[in-house]
């Protein structure tokens, strides 16, 4: 078994959170953790990262290429670790090229797949991408989405093939061989105590319940919020007033139309049925 924790997720679906969560946790500090500072180290599919294990610009390489040493990367990252690593992923689990898993298994210690509302998906990654509903819904429900796909255009990340989001969850919940902690974000901001609790037990750590108390009150959502207006957040995309918009659960309600949630239960009845966002009669349940 590996040394990574993959915090594996959809974007907008409480990644962030989860790391904030965290970060308080394993650092059990007398103020909350810096936003801008996160343990667990930049983003899985960082271009810096890859560059450093693989000693090869991925400038140099095609798209292809590049997939074909990312596995490799995450191996070299595990062997190294003295200590469990919390890797943020937002790449479905896909296979490259070559037929390698792109997150590799061998480097694999468990998988946190954190899960939201799609109805809520769209419109915070409509707002986080300074994108339009419309476009988010769409991309949704097609299986070629990917994140940073322009290979003409130099970017700090590498591509990342999201697929639908149907596509996504289940490349993840049902991949073989793999440990698989889903968590939807709803339970999370429901019972954040309870849930992130089964979260530590699940990588392998102590549930001290003093010290989880402590860390979700200094992760709660205005506190992170205030963060980000103060001294921003270095994740916020371009064009976007802030990273840290809601939060809410279900509050889609105000910003989706009835075409598009029609067209988003057409897109992901059978996932959403499967996690409990639409009853097996087709009714909304969030």
């Amino acid at each position: 078994m590996g040394n990574i924790y993959w915090l594996a997720s959809y974007p907008k679906s409480g990644n962030t959170w989860t790391r904030i969560l965290l970060t308080n946790y394993l650092r059990n500090a007398d103020e909350p953790a810096d936003i801008n500072s996160l343990d667990g180290g930049p983003i899985a599919s960082a271009r810096q990262v890859f560059d450093d294990h693989v000693g090869l610009e991925a400038s140099d390489l095609t798209q292809d290429q590049i997939e074909r040493y990312r596995p490799f990367v995450y191996e070299q990252m595990s062997e190294q670790a003295t200590e469990p690593m919390f890797l943020k992923v937002h790449d479905a689990f896909t296979y490259t090229p070559y037929g390698y898993p792109l997150i590799s298994k061998p480097a694999t210690a468990g998988v946190l797949y954190l899960l939201r509302n799609p109805m809520d998906v769209a419109v915070s990654f409509a707002h986080h991408s300074a994108s339009k509903v419309e476009r988010m819904v769409r991309k949704m429900g097609e299986a070629d989405f990917a994140f940073v796909d322009n290979p003409k255009s130099l970017h700090n990340q590498l591509r990342q093939r999201l697929l639908t989001w149907s596509g996504h969850v289940t490349s993840w919940a049902d991949e073989p061989d793999l440990r698989v902690l889903v968590v939807r974000y709803e339970d999370l901001k429901a019972d954040p105590i309870h849930k992130f609790a089964e979260m530590i037990r699940f990588c392998g750590m102590d549930d001290d319940p003093a010290r989880i108390e402590k860390s979700v009150q200094f992760s709660q959502f205005e506190k992170v919020q205030k963060q980000e207006e103060e001294h921003g957040f270095g994740e916020r995309m371009p064009g976007a007033k802030s990273f840290f918009r809601k939060g809410q659960v279900g509050s889609w309600r105000e910003d989706l139309s009835q075409e598009l949630a029609d067209k988003l239960i057409a897109d992901h009845a059978d996932v959403m049925k499967r996690f409990g966002y639409l009853s097996e009669s087709g009714e909304l349940l969030y």
